[in-house]
Parts: C-alpha cells; sequence; structure tokens
C-alpha cells in the first residue's frame, strides 16, 4: 500500500469506516478519495439529446466538483417523463428536460422547481423538398410526424401553426412514429412534414443538401430569444438544501458558459452519446447553431415561462384557468440570490 493509501485507512479506522475502503482497486480508491467531502448528486439525463453536452462538460472538466458536488449522470435514454417523474419523486436530484415537455406536468403539480434555463434551438420543423412546402401556411389540411402526440415539438409547432392562422387541432393531422421510422414515413408519402429535434433533424438537413426543408425552428418566429430547454430540481432539494440547489444550479450555468467559449470540448464530451459516425466537427456545428448563450433566470425566466402558459393556453394545452404569471411564479425557484 502506498504511504496515501496507509493514512486514508489510518483515518477511516479512527471512525470505523475502514471496511468499505479494502479490496479497492487503486481507481476506486481514487475517486474515494476524490469525492471525499462532496455532496452526492445524481442528475437525470438523456444521453441522446446534444443540447445536454453542458452536463457532460460540467463532468469532464471539474465543474462539479468545484461547487463541492459528486454528481452521478443517470441516463433516462429519450423518456422525458421518466425523467422528470424521477425529480419529482425525489429519485433523482435534478436534470435537463424540454419546456414545452415540462410545463404541463407542472401545471398539474409535478413537485419540481426550475432554476435556470440552459439554451434555445433544437426543435425543427422539415419538409422533404418535393412537397412544395415551404411555409407554415402551406400546412393546413397536411398530416406531421412526430415521435409522441405530447412530445415537445408537437406543442412548439402547435403553438406557431395557431400564430399563422391554421387550428393545429382540426386543420393538421399529427402521426406518431418511432424516431427511426420518421424519414421512411416521409418518403412513403405518409407524413408531409416532420417536427423533430436535434441532432437528427440537423443531420437531415446537412446530410443530404437538397432533400428537406426547415419550414420552421424554435429560433424563429419571434422565439429567437426563448429559453428551449430548463434545468428542474426536486422541490424537496430546494425546500430542504438551497445552498446545494445553489451550487447545482451555479454548476450548470458554468457549463453552459465552458460551452459557447469551447463547443470542442462540449463536443468531445457528447461524442460517445452521439449518432454512430459523427466527428467532434459534426457535433460541434450543431451546438453552434443553438442558443447556448441564452441561459436566463430570474424575472427574465419567469417572463418566459408565462410567454409559453399562456400560448399553451391557446391551443388547449394548459387549462383556461391557469393564470400565466401566477403559474411562472409557482414553477420557478429563485436559488442563486436566496
Amino acid at each position: 500500500m502506498t504511504t496515501t493509501r496507509r493514512s486514508l485507512l489510518r483515518t477511516a479506522a479512527g471512525v470505523g469506516l475502514a471496511a468499505p475502503f479494502l479490496g479497492l482497486g487503486v481507481g476506486s480508491l481514487a475517486r474515494a478519495q476524490a469525492t471525499a467531502g462532496l455532496k452526492p448528486i445524481k442528475f437525470a439525463s438523456n444521453a441522446s439529446a446534444i443540447c445536454l453536452a453542458p452536463v457532460f462538460v460540467a463532468r469532464d472538466h471539474g465543474i462539479f466538483e468545484k461547487h463541492g458536488l459528486d454528481v452521478e449522470i443517470v441516463n433516462f435514454g429519450a423518456s422525458t417523463e421518466a425523467l422528470l417523474e424521477a425529480i419529482a419523486t425525489g429519485k433523482a436530484d435534478g436534470g435537463i428536460g424540454m419546456a414545452l415537455r415540462w410545463l404541463k406536468a407542472l401545471e398539474q403539480g409535478f413537485d419540481v422547481k426550475i432554476t435556470a434555463g440552459t439554451h434555445g434551438g433544437c426543435s425543427r420543423l422539415v419538409t422533404l423538398q418535393s412537397t412544395g412546402i415551404t411555409e407554415l401556411s402551406q400546412l393546413k389540411g397536411k398530416t406531421i410526424g412526430v415521435t409522441d402526440l405530447a412530445a415537445p415539438g408537437k406543442n412548439f409547432f402547435s403553438i406557431l401553426l395557431h400564430q399563422s392562422g391554421i387550428d393545429p387541432e382540426t386543420d393538421v393531422k399529427w402521426r406518431a412514429f418511432s424516431s427511426d421510422v420518421l424519414e421512411i414515413a416521409a418518403e412513403r408519402g405518409e407524413i408531409d412534414a416532420i417536427a423533430d429535434g436535434d441532432p437528427r433533424a440537423y443531420f437531415w438537413l446537412k446530410d443530404t443538401p437538397g432533400k428537406y426543408v426547415q419550414v420552421a425552428s424554435n429560433l424563429d418566429h419571434g422565439f429567437e430569444n426563448r429559453v428551449c430547454c430548463i434545468a428542474g430540481l426536486s422541490g424537496s432539494l430546494v425546500r430542504d438544501d438551497p445552498a446545494t440547489a445553489k451550487a447545482l444550479t451555479r454548476a450548470l450555468l458554468e457549463a453552459q458558459d465552458w460551452t459557447v467559449a469551447r463547443p470542442e470540448d462540449a463536443a468531445k464530451a457528447f461524442l460517445p452519446q452521439a449518432p454512430r459516425g459523427r466527428t467532434v466537427e459534426d457535433l460541434v456545428a450543431v451546438l453552434k447553431d443553438q442558443t447556448h448563450d441564452h441561459s436566463p433566470t430570474g424575472g427574465n425566466l419567469k417572463t418566459e415561462i408565462a410567454q409559453y402558459a399562456t400560448e399553451l393556453k391557446q391551443i388547449n394545452i394548459f387549462r383556461r384557468s391557469t393564470d400565466p404569471e401566477q403559474f411562472a411564479e409557482r414553477v420557478y425557484a429563485d436559488v442563486l440570490t436566496a
């Protein structure tokens, strides 16, 4: 045993904790030493979403540790409902998800508090060029493919359709397909457009120039400065341990700044989760096409939440009785200045 390991074991023995370290390998021992005194946190993630690359930056570049946190990232795949439920029930301490996936659940009372916005962008409405569709107004009477009928893309583009004078409930048809079938459905003419997220939608446009046309995204039509994804922490963490809630939120925001300054680091951190065959350069291009420098907090974020609540009421996703301003006050927690 090295002197360091002997010292560690002697110290542990003094408080009756030597047993857990016996038989540990060098890597495990180094991990135990590195995390000593840090607050353990379970952070829920959808590892397939490139817009969560800053979370992996925080892990790989010591940002979590800098803020006193030992963060375990738990991958919930593409199931953002399970991710949100895990946070609400205390199985995870926090996570990042799309606002237009989470806000309806928060209206229904899920015990999750929004503490920061992380970025804008990542939802796109695309069509095959052969359809001739280039404007939202041309979608009246058409069929739009989505991954599920509660998808954030469906909610967002329903808002845009409504604002364009098209009733998203009666003037268009929505059909759900698994993500790997959406392109096939479009090519077969089963759907006229696809509402989906990055990185898939980005690469549909870039890999085959001229095949697809982007009709709209959540960075146009007046949404250029609107947050897309939000950080949510469990209500119990915010109430019972505000210092940790503050540290975790600060770490996430610092990781956003790092991603803006050094997108190559974010791309490298996300690469193991990226679609097969993608390069760091491919992922940097996606990240630069999003607005990771738009990470609102405080009154700015509450304003954006209230705007979404108003728009979701207009398309009958939110209850008519919900007051958007009161809703924003209820679901947002100011952990940074508390």
